[in-house]
């Protein structure tokens, strides 16, 4: 009885193991294939970064992906999105306004209905900005509060978050691309930044299951202890 007892235990042990090793990172995804490591240390806190443009064909194509993405991050994960100022469909300043834009939206609750709608402006209907009042005016002819807007724009914490995106921008923009040195990390967008660590690589995902396998190389990534 003994004897059986503790093959049953083992049985159930193992069961055990099995069971816990389901909840560990998956280990299918590969450095240098999937991802690059990029700085030798991760940010204290998990967190998923977004570099793109609203002007950006691919960035816009990205979004729905991107959307579905935030929405299944662990709880206390965010997806920060920043918007860059290096398009040349526009000036730095007019670019900056549209990442304030986007912000307010944000700050509204509304950030993927605003960053939807700017997109569909100008990749759908051929839109243009060239100025702070156009981002206003798209903003309240589909129904955005105007003192919302107002009040948010140029607030300090608009401000500070739109500067915060440029000073990421910058960082990454001079940091060197441990896969070729001549080229910095940002080069280009959208780009997915992991605790400020792992760059994902976008084209290495099955584009038959990209939402799912983005989702669960991300997943991964924020779990990553080396």
């Amino acid at each position: 009885m003994l004897k059986r007892f503790t093959i049953l235990l083992g049985c159930f042990a193992l069961f055990a193991c099995d069971a816990f090793a389901d909840k560990t990172p998956t280990s299918k995804f590969v450095a240098g294939t999937h991802y690059e490591v990029v700085a030798a240390t991760a940010t204290k806190q998990p967190e998923v970064r977004e570099f793109f443009s609203f002007f950006c064909g691919h960035c816009y194509h990205f979004e729905p992906a991107v959307q579905k993405l935030s929405k299944a991050l662990p709880a206390g994960v965010e997806l920060q999105k920043n918007h860059v100022d290096f398009i040349q469909a526009a000036s730095p300043e007019v670019q900056n306004a549209m990442a304030r834009g986007y912000l307010v939206g944000q700050a509204a609750g509304k950030g993927d209905e605003i960053a939807s709608l700017i997109f569909h402006y100008i990749h759908e209907t051929r839109g243009k900005f060239t100025s702070t009042e156009d981002i206003r005016s798209l903003l309240l002819i589909n129904n955005f509060d105007a003192q919302a807007f107002d009040s948010k724009f140029n607030s300090l914490p608009v401000l500070s978050a739109a500067q915060q995106m440029k000073d990421q921008q910058t960082l990454w923009s001079s940091t060197p691309s441990p896969a070729d040195a001549k080229m910095p990390v940002l080069a280009g967008v959208p780009m997915l930044l992991v605790n400020g660590k792992y760059q994902v690589k976008l084209a290495a995902l099955d584009k038959e299951k990209f939402d799912q396998e983005l989702a669960e190389l991300v997943t991964y990534l924020l779990q990553k202890k080396d």
